[in-house]
This record gives structure tokens, C-alpha cells and sequence, in this order.
């Protein structure tokens, strides 16, 4: 099938000489006899239905610029979607350094290969300790959702139980990765919320507590974006059953929010993204986790940890891997208690820049900024007849439900209206909470000016006519 195959420039070793110089090293006369073992009924014994190839690289740069521009962007439309992948601005510097070609491609590898990424990477960790005022801070995992799970694994081997409290409020995609992640060894249940408030139900927290539970999760500001304002005591009745209390964080809010440790918080995690990188296809993503400097914590986590130490040389130091048996890369892969592999280093630098950049008083702003807008765009939104915005009366960062229920139109309608008019509307709710009945979750940050509310509000009041 493979004979007479000529060189492509895009596929390596695919030069005719090299490639028989390969198969005489390996004893075989053709690359068919490579897959030899592979029974005849699963193999594709015809040509694969592919257009003609191109016939150069400007034809083919062309061909996928034209694929690229039927996408809808954000750049060319209004944009009030969050739900866990927001639209934050991205200073130029973020973009510049984690371009750097130290950065961009050195992801992994070890101290002799590395060129100011593990101290890079130290440097981030400590901004986001300082940031949610804990002491340990891992190298990035994928996506928040990650993180999530990792620390609820975390809490269950400090204390050996099986059961995960989580709330019902919780994003459903995430809900998957915790169950997908932490299941079989872990049982994971959903906790009910107050129906006019969003707040944990604590009777039903109550209720399921025990001394098997190994940790409630809860999120603040949650994904439907009320802050949970029962937070210390949702804290004190795990303690109370011996249970450890882990928190999920919008970081960007802790610039006018206090940190979970504050209220509680045994282990705190959280998603990235906010803090410098761009909207992409849902990423980049990344998440993290925070805890005291206890063993206890430490040497649960499965993730890398820079940490920094004196070198022989007087005044100089160095940076490098902290109990590095821990992770499946120093340890025997098979008997590790998580496995890691490639994770979202490069982001975390990203993020280590934009703390670096904004420090205190430039996430105090950001952070005011999101709340002031988020405000006013419900202020707005709710002024419309028969639009109820800010479903549940709570206070909220960021994100916040409108009900469109009393106007006879379903979310949908009114988002492929709003699309008519260069504008992405919020989140359908509907589906992943039906008891919402026609809600979208609409996410404004300070990327959203006063014109920008105000053109929403309009075109919302005459679709909602």
C-alpha cells in the first residue's frame, strides 16, 4: 500500500534511500511488514478519500486562512460568555516573555538543561502563595477541573475516607472530571443549594456528613457566580466531622475577596486563565493548588514543586525539584500515587508575569473594576420587562444569571438573536439546571466598557419586545 512512496516534505525520513536504509536495519523489505501482526479485516486496504494535495505552502496557507476566518471571534464580536474560560485583557508583556523560545520550549527536562524556567517557576509559585496567603503552590496542572480532583485525592489519602461532598451549583462538565477522576476510590455526592439564594443547603450539608466523608468542595465565587457567603460555616461543620475542607478560586477576585485560608480552607485550588492568557477553543488553561507548608499536604501533592537552596558558591542560589520522589517521575511509575505528565508550565509563568505586573494595587483595580462593571450590567439588564437579572439576589463576582422565563422566548432564541447583532450571549442554563427555567449565565469584566452595556441592554430590550 506504502509502495513507491516519495519524499513529502512534511513527513520525515520519507526520502526513498533512507527509508530502505531503515528497513534493511530492521531485517524487512517493505513498511507493510511493520504492522504484520495486525489482523487483515482491520486494516484499510484502499486509498484514503483525501483531496489532491497542495502545491505549495502558499496554497496550502491560503486553504486554512479561509477555514480560520469562518470562525465567529471575540475580537469581532461582543462577548458575555464565561462559565469557566473567560475574557479578561492580556498585557503585551504576558505574550512577550512566555514567547521567549527558553520558555515556550523548554517544558521539561532537569536542572542541567534549564534556563531560568525553575526559577521561573518558583517565582510564580510564590506570587500565587502570597496572592491566596498560603505557603505551596504546584507547578500547573491541565485545567481547574484537574486540580479540583487532584486535591480531593489529596484530602483523601491524609485521612483515609471515601466519600466527596460537592454542590450542586457546580459546573456539570467539572462535576464529570471529579467522578471520572476520583471514582472508584472516591464517592462523590452533590449537596443542595437554596433555590432563591444559590447558597449551600447546610441542613442537607448536615445531613451528609460523617465519619466517612473526606472532604467537602465548594467553590468562591461559585460557577454560577454568587460568593458563598456561608463559607466559614460550611468550614467548621466538616471540621466538626473530621473532614477536610477544599476550596475552588477565581483568582483575579482576590484582589477585593478574601482568600479561602481565611475562612477556612485546608487545601485551595483554582483555574489560571484569568491571570494573562488568551481565550482559545477553551483554553489555556490551567490550574493549581495551594496549601500550608505541613508535610501532611506536601507530600501528597503529585505535581511538581520548585523550591529554592544555596549553592556551594557564597550568596548564590539555586532552584530545583522539592521531594521529587513524590511525583510519578522520581518514583516508580506503578506504585505513585497520581500519575504526571506533561503539564501547563508555560502558563504558569504567564501567570507568575501578570502578578508580577499588577501586584496589590493592580489586582485591587482589576478586581473593583469586574465588580463595578458586573454591577451595572445587571442594573441594566434588570430595568428590561420581564427580564429578571441576578436571578438569585446574591452577591456575585463576575458572572450572574438573567431569567428571560417572563418574556416567552428560551435562551436560545434570544442568544441566536443577540448573534444576529455581533453579540455572544451567556451560557445556557436550561439544560444542566432545568429548575432555573430560561437562564443564561452572562459574564462582564473589566473588558467591557459603558458603550458595550449599553448596546447589550438595547438589543436585549428590543429582542425581549
Amino acid at each position: 500500500m506504502l509502495q513507491g512512496f516519495k519524499r513529502h516534505p512534511y513527513i520525515p525520513n520519507s526520502e526513498p534511500s533512507v527509508e530502505a536504509a531503515m528497513l534493511k536495519e530492521l531485517g524487512l523489505s517493505s513498511l507493510e511488514e511493520l504492522h504484520a501482526e495486525v489482523p487483515e479485516e482491520i486494516k484499510l486496504n484502499d486509498s484514503m478519500n483525501l483531496p489532491p494535495a497542495f502545491a505549495s505552502e502558499m496554497e496550502l496557507k491560503k486553504h486554512v486562512s479561509g477555514l480560520l476566518r469562518k470562525n465567529a471571534n471575540c475580537d469581532d464580536n461582543l462577548n458575555f460568555l464565561g462559565a469557566g474560560c473567560w475574557q479578561h485583557y492580556v498585557p503585551a508583556v504576558c505574550d512577550e516573555i512566555n514567547g521567549r523560545g527558553e520558555f515556550l520550549t523548554a517544558y521539561g527536562g532537569e536542572s542541567y538543561n534549564d534556563f531560568g524556567r525553575f526559577q521561573s517557576l518558583f517565582e510564580y509559585e510564590s506570587l500565587v502563595a502570597e496572592l491566596v496567603d498560603m505557603e505551596v503552590v504546584n507547578v500547573p496542572t491541565f485545567d481547574w477541573s484537574q486540580a479540583a480532583a487532584t486535591a480531593l485525592r489529596m484530602a483523601g489519602r491524609i485521612n483515609g475516607r471515601k466519600r466527596l461532598l460537592v454542590p450542586a451549583t457546580l459546573d456539570p462538565q467539572k462535576l464529570m472530571v471529579l467522578k471520572n477522576y476520583c471514582q472508584p476510590r472516591h464517592q462523590v455526592e452533590q449537596v443542595a443549594y437554596q433555590k432563591d439564594s444559590g447558597l449551600m443547603d447546610l441542613g442537607d450539608l448536615k445531613s451528609k456528613l460523617g465519619q466517612d466523608v473526606a472532604a467537602v468542595y465548594f467553590e468562591n465565587p461559585s460557577y454560577l457566580g454568587f460568593i458563598e457567603t456561608q463559607a466559614e460555616e460550611i468550614a467548621a461543620l466538616a471540621h466538626a466531622s473530621g473532614a477536610e475542607v477544599v476550596v475552588g478560586v477565581d483568582p483575579i477576585s482576590l484582589g477585593v475577596l478574601a482568600p479561602p485560608v481565611r475562612y477556612g480552607a485546608d487545601i485551595v485550588c483554582g483555574e489560571l486563565q484569568p491571570l494573562g492568557m488568551h481565550m482559545s477553543y477553551g483554553g489555556g488553561l490551567a490550574g493549581f493548588i495551594a496549601t500550608m507548608d505541613d508535610p501532611k499536604y506536601v507530600m501528597e501533592y503529585p505535581s511538581r514543586l520548585f523550591g529554592i537552596c544555596p549553592t556551594a558558591v557564597p550568596g548564590e542560589y539555586g532552584f530545583g525539584d522539592v521531594a521529587y520522589d513524590r511525583t510519578s517521575f522520581g518514583h516508580h511509575r506503578h506504585e505513585a500515587k497520581e500519575y504526571v505528565g506533561t503539564q501547563a508550565a508555560l502558563w504558569g509563568i504567564t501567570a507568575g508575569v501578570y502578578l508580577a505586573l499588577m501586584g496589590p494595587d493592580g489586582m485591587r483595580e482589576v478586581g473593583q473594576t469586574i465588580m463595578q462593571n458586573s454591577r451595572y450590567a445587571a442594573q441594566l439588564l434588570g430595568k428590561i420587562p420581564g427580564i429578571m437579572a441576578n436571578r438569585f439576589g446574591s452577591a456575585f463576582f463576575k458572572e450572574f444569571i438573567v431569567d428571560f422565563s417572563a418574556t416567552g422566548k428560551t435562551v436560545r432564541e434570544v442568544n441566536q438573536a443577540l448573534l444576529g447583532d455581533g453579540i455572544f450571549g451567556g451560557l445556557d442554563l436550561s439544560g444542566c439546571f432545568p429548575e432555573l427555567g430560561q437562564s443564561a449565565l452572562y459574564c462582564v469584566t473589566e473588558v467591557h466598557s459603558e458603550k458595550d452595556l449599553h448596546r447589550l441592554a438595547d438589543a436585549i430590550r428590543r429582542i425581549a419586545g
